[in-house]
């Protein structure tokens, strides 16, 4: 098949330095190519990364603070609108995080993302968390991310003195589809607390799911957002369907749909990190680390917050493999 005249003109774009796509428009058109194209499509973002990109990295998470969460997420384990069986607990101590904290460290993990369920935390939470990781940065070296839910200026602030250097907060799909995959809180608030984090100094980490029965259309109207959003760091999910959810029935993206979407991800924010998340190892399986040709430069790695993911090991084998690390 010869090349597509838009694969050649974006090339021609990124080896001169410049934004390899003009315009929303133009990522619908790369997100409905024929499947033949793939490989050229991963080849440009995979030279975007290369162009633009800084180096490989990895970051790993910690559950800490499971279930009964208020909002009504479609996919989520963790709503009290679901019955999933997920575990429930209260915030942990400062011990059990730095334990996470230097067991991510010892594998050479670059950020230690703090998560915990609910639309925010309580100002006693705030309080408890904010101590707990000025004992943590005391003790051990990696870099703090917190995933606490809505945000504001005030909260922001009292983060970053703590210690924390970037902020993480989903917007999970494109305003047009969101209403049918949450409706206890509005598109709004989640990019009010992008903008908090931002204007506090903190590092901005964003992104959503995918597979939640978006279109290539609003699949580039997230993207649009997130660069118009400033976001520094795009994370990538893919949806493992939980038993019990609203989503449970809906089927896992193909392999080659799942690393379209990182490529989408990297032409449309070109020197922002992009993060291969949730949901990686479930939906790729043996193509695993096509995630890293196809224009990515970070994998979250050790397990994810109600799932297990890919071990450290694994993953620093895979990067090592790959002469990354």
């Amino acid at each position: 098949m010869p090349i597509h005249p838009l694969i050649e003109t974006i090339a021609s774009r990124i080896a001169q330095g410049k934004a390899p796509l003009a315009s929303r428009e133009e990522a619908e058109v790369l997100g409905q190519l024929p499947r033949a194209l793939n490989p050229d499509l991963f080849a440009l973002a995979g030279l975007a990364r290369a162009r633009f990109a800084g180096p490989a990295f990895t970051c790993a998470i910690a559950n800490a603070k499971s279930g009964r969460c208020p909002e009504d997420c479609a996919f989520c384990a963790q709503s009290a609108h679901h019955s999933t069986g997920a575990p429930v607990y209260p915030l942990v101590d400062a011990d059990t995080l730095i334990r996470k904290a230097e067991a991510m460290a010892a594998h050479g993990v670059a950020r230690f993302g703090i998560v915990t369920s609910g639309t925010a935390l309580s100002e006693r939470e705030l309080d408890s968390l904010c101590a707990s990781a000025e004992k943590l940065r005391a003790r051990v070296g990696i870099a703090l991310c917190g995933s606490l839910g809505m945000l504001d200026r005030e909260r922001a602030r009292r983060l970053r003195q703590a210690g924390f250097t970037s902020y993480h907060h989903n917007l999970e799909t494109a305003r047009s589809h969101f209403a049918s995959i949450c409706t206890t809180h509005a598109y709004d608030e989640d990019l009010a607390s992008l903008a908090a984090a931002r204007a506090e100094g903190l590092r901005v980490c964003s992104c959503g799911i995918f597979g939640l029965g978006e279109s290539w259309s609003q699949r580039a109207e997230l993207f649009e957002t997130l660069a118009e959003a400033q976001v520094d760091s795009l994370a990538v999910n893919f949806l493992m369907p939980v038993p019990g959810t609203r989503l449970e029935g809906r089927p896992r993206l193909a392999p080659w749909e799942a690393l379209r979407c990182v490529a989408l991800a990297r032409l449309t924010s070109p020197s922002r990190d992009v993060v291969v998340c949730g949901g990686r190892l479930a939906t790729l399986g043996p193509v695993d680390s096509w995630v890293l040709a196809a224009g990515a430069n970070g994998l979250m790695t050790g397990d994810y917050l109600t799932t297990r993911g890919s071990g450290f090991e694994s993953d620093q084998g895979l990067l090592e493999s790959l002469g990354l690390r």
